[in-house]
C-alpha cells in the first residue's frame, strides 16, 4: 500500500493506494490554512491500523507553509515506519488528473503571479519548465487549449481563448502519475525566489539590509 500526502495548496488531501493505483481510501478537504493541525489526524483516520509500504508526497509548488507541513509529516512517518519516501510536483498531479493529450497547469501563486507549466505526450511529461509569472505573461506562455488549476480561469480570461477547470491537487489522483513523475527527491519545489533578501555585512563590520 502507498500513502499519498498532499498539503501543498489550499487542499489537505491524503489517500491510500494499491500498487496498481487503485484507491483504497481517501480524505480530501479544502482547508485554506491550518494544514499543520489537520494533516496528521487525517492520516490517522485514513489508515486506522494499516501501515503503508511506501509514502509519496507533494513537493510543491504551492503554499510555502503547506509544502513544508506535508514534507515534514512525510519524512517523519517514513523514518518512523522505515519505509521509502518519494515526491511529485503539484503541477504534474493536476496535469495527470486532467486526462488530456495536452494541458496547461496554472496555480495561484504569491504576489498575484501564477505558477505555470505545460504537459503532454504519452506517457505524460512536462513540455517546459515551471515558472512563476504575472497573468499577462503567463497567458502568452501557455498554448494548450485546456488549462487546469486554481489560476486557470484567470489565465484563460487574460488569454481570451480556450477552456479552463478550477482544480486543486487531490492525493487520490497520484495513481495516474507515470513512474517518471512520481520519483522526485522529497524536498520543496517553491517555484519562485524567496521574498526575503539575505543580510550582508559591510566592510566596517556593520550590517546592510532593508530598513524596518
Amino acid at each position: 500500500m502507498l500513502l499519498v500526502i498532499d498539503s501543498a495548496t489550499a487542499a489537505c488531501s491524503v489517500a491510500l493506494l494499491e500498487a496498481d493505483g487503485a484507491v483504497l481510501a481517501e480524505r480530501h478537504d479544502i482547508v485554506g490554512r491550518g494544514h499543520a493541525e489537520r494533516l496528521m489526524p487525517m492520516v490517522a483516520e485514513l489508515l486506522g491500523s494499516r501501515r503503508p509500504q511506501a509514502i509519496l508526497v507533494d513537493c510543491g509548488p504551492g503554499s510555502f507553509t503547506g509544502v513544508r507541513v506535508g514534507l515534514a509529516a512525510a519524512h517523519g512517518l517514513a523514518i518512523g515506519w522505515g519505509v521509502p519516501l518519494a515526491g511529485y510536483s503539484s503541477m504534474a498531479l493536476l496535469a495527470a488528473a486532467a486526462v488530456a493529450p495536452a494541458v496547461g497547469v496554472a496555480l495561484a501563486g504569491g504576489h498575484g503571479e501564477l505558477f505555470v507549466q505545460s504537459y503532454g505526450g504519452d506517457p505524460l511529461a512536462p513540455l517546459d519548465d515551471l515558472r512563476s509569472l504575472a497573468p499577462e505573461v503567463a497567458a502568452a506562455a501557455v498554448a494548450a487549449d485546456l488549462v487546469v488549476g486554481s489560476g486557470a480561469e484567470a489565465l484563460v480570461g487574460v488569454r481570451g481563448y480556450g477552456s479552463w477547470r478550477d482544480a486543486l491537487p487531490r492525493a487520490a489522483d497520484a495513481g495516474r502519475l507515470p513512474p517518471d513523475l512520481r520519483t522526485l527527491a522529497p524536498r520543496p519545489i517553491y517555484g519562485r525566489a524567496p521574498d526575503a533578501k539575505p543580510v550582508q555585512s559591510d566592510a566596517a563590520g556593520g550590517v546592510e539590509g532593508p530598513m524596518t
